[in-house]
């Protein structure tokens, strides 16, 4: 239909030949000068809405004030059992994982006792989990390279963590954070929605979101932002029906569609 319209308004606007010739050169001289405000126009048009520094700070203040000390909610123990949990939460929810991790830690809570699992008894322990399959294979193989490359520890180190089997930027990011205490901000789907919802940190992948973020969050609410842009996600900001009447930012929230 787009198609059509297109072509129709053509054949009404087009002049006839007499008048084509006499205004030629005329629109040689002016149309391209005239056609790049408008090509600017359109540009800007599409830019996303961005919070401004003040803004920012606001909003990262109720959520402190809201919940100081936020945490995940992924049942662990430790730096390894958060690991385990992290690799296992990829496209799961993380309620799906702690009742099957509950279990599973009760008799294998390190390396060497995953190792001594085994692939087999491990993959019928997270069956429930999505991907479980490939999960377990991952597991497996991490434990045995903590054992064969850290002590079985668990490196406190990004590039160490990346190398392990089934551990992206986004799993390493969480482990820094929430083992370590490092300022690391983790973008999962909750948070690369929320970014660009709002208008806090706009971007076309996880990756830009996360360096906007890293860029535009003040030092002092790196530590827990992570946690407060998951969990407003999770559970106000959502994809599907926000529950914007009951949303801390709405009044900084910069999207179109919000329904307060």
């Amino acid at each position: 239909m787009a198609g059509d319209y297109t072509v129709n308004m053509a054949r009404k606007t087009t002049p006839s030949r007499a008048r084509a010739r006499a205004t030629a050169a005329k629109k040689s001289q002016g149309g391209a000068a005239r056609a790049r405000p408008k090509a600017r126009a359109r540009h800007d048009a599409a830019a996303p809405k961005v919070w401004r520094p003040q803004q920012i700070n606001e909003a990262f203040r109720r959520f402190q004030a809201a919940e100081p000390a936020p945490r995940g909610e992924l049942v662990h123990t430790d730096p390894y059992t958060l690991l385990v949990a992290v690799v296992l939460s990829a496209q799961a929810t993380d309620a799906g994982v702690n009742k099957a991790t509950g279990p599973l830690f009760a008799i294998a809570d390190t390396p060497a006792k995953m190792v001594a699992l085994g692939e087999e008894r491990l993959r019928e322990a997270i069956k429930t989990i999505g991907l479980y399959v490939t999960k377990a294979k991952n597991v497996i193989a991490l434990s045995q390279q903590l054992i064969e490359r850290h002590h079985g520890v668990v490196p406190h180190d990004r590039a160490a963590l990346e190398a392990l089997p089934g551990v992206g930027r986004k799993s390493a990011n969480v482990v820094l954070n929430t083992a370590f205490g490092e300022p690391t901000i983790a973008v999962d789907t909750h948070v690369f929605r929320v970014s660009n919802r709002t208008g806090l940190a706009p971007g076309h992948t996880p990756g830009e979101v996360e360096a906007a973020l890293e860029a535009r969050v003040p030092d002092i609410y790196k530590p827990h932002a992570h946690h407060w842009l998951i969990l407003h996600g999770r559970y106000i900001c959502k994809a599907q029906r926000p529950a914007c009447d009951r949303c801390l930012i709405s009044d900084l929230c910069l999207w179109g569609e919000k329904s307060v």
